[in-house]
């Protein structure tokens, strides 16, 4: 039997849930676009499709942009018109590439993807958000200025997702958890239902997810790199929450953490008395949203 009817399937789906045996998870729909009022703010969530993991030689072969409208609270209050954009590379797409994405070359032939229109498009945004910012920001970036004039929030890293209850952090996998399911893997797809993510409460505190993301990227940490530090020591290192920097660049190769104001001086005590056993002075820098996720840090 086939329905149609989208009350009963609803009612169905309701019952099934109620029976305390069956979840059931619903397909994400695209919002209406609305606008911005007089009270909102707008924030921009970017998601890119590459040929690739490094921004220094793969290239963006798909960019959506999604504006959604917030009050300084956190409460997101609508998505408006959104850009997406394929763009052929240079080289051919691997087909590990196609079967991530389900982009192939037959479908990019041709396409480009104007960075003006792009620049355009991006420079009303108070916020510009990505799941996985480190990787989406350094594309972007490169591709388009504009993206360098923004402060950038991560959706994967500055929402406790563990905390309130999740056993990972993609966004396939928290959606299942919000009881929705959307078309993976497509960046403007990606796009819809992290904003959806974003507009619901944490499932332990109740505090609205982009609240809390809005309040993480509001604040300042301060870098720490524990330059030179003993190789033995490593594991001392990773156990506190330090990470390695393999990709050189702007900042050392050496591990590295961030932490609060407030936690700043512990935490050199900690490297001074634990780690080096001398009075040192390490590298550390004052990062904001400006510069965070980017090759700047």
């Amino acid at each position: 039997m086939i329905l149609d009817n989208e009350s009963e399937l609803e009612r169905m789906g309701a019952a099934l849930e109620a029976s305390g045996e069956y979840r059931v998870l619903r397909r994400l729909r695209t919002p209406p676009v609305a606008e911005a009022t007089a009270d909102t703010r707008m924030g921009l969530f970017v998601d890119v499709e590459t040929t690739g993991l490094d921004p220094r030689q793969d290239e963006i072969i798909e960019l959506a942009m999604v504006p959604f409208f917030y009050r300084p609270d956190g409460a997101i209050v609508g998505v408006g018109e959104p850009f997406n954009r394929l763009r052929q590379p240079s080289r051919a797409i691997s087909p590990e590439i196609t079967a991530l994405t389900g982009i192939d070359d037959a479908m990019v032939a041709g396409q480009t993807i104007d960075p003006d229109a792009v620049a355009a498009f991006a420079a009303p945004a108070a916020l510009v958000v990505a799941h996985n910012a480190g990787f989406d920001r350094r594309f972007a970036e490169r591709f388009c200025e504009v993206f360098t004039t923004k402060p950038w929030a991560c959706s994967m890293a500055e929402v406790p997702w563990t905390a309130e209850g999740s056993e990972g952090v993609k966004l396939a996998y928290l959606a299942m958890g919000q009881g929705f399911f959307y078309d993976r893997h497509r960046a403007l797809n990606d796009c819809y239902a992290a904003i959806e993510l974003l507009s619901r409460p944490l499932p332990r505190s109740g505090e609205v997810a982009f609240a809390r993301l809005l309040a993480s990227a509001r604040r300042s940490v301060w870098r720490i790199w524990a330059e030179n530090s003993p190789f033995d020591l490593k594991d001392l290192l990773k156990a506190r929450g330090y990470r390695w920097n393999a990709d050189g660049g702007a900042a050392p190769r050496a591990w590295y953490i961030d932490v609060p104001q407030e936690g700043l001086e512990a935490e050199l005590a900690f490297l001074r008395d634990e780690i080096y056993q001398q009075e040192i002075d390490l590298l550390r820098r004052r990062i904001q949203a400006f510069d965070r996720y980017s090759d700047r840090c």
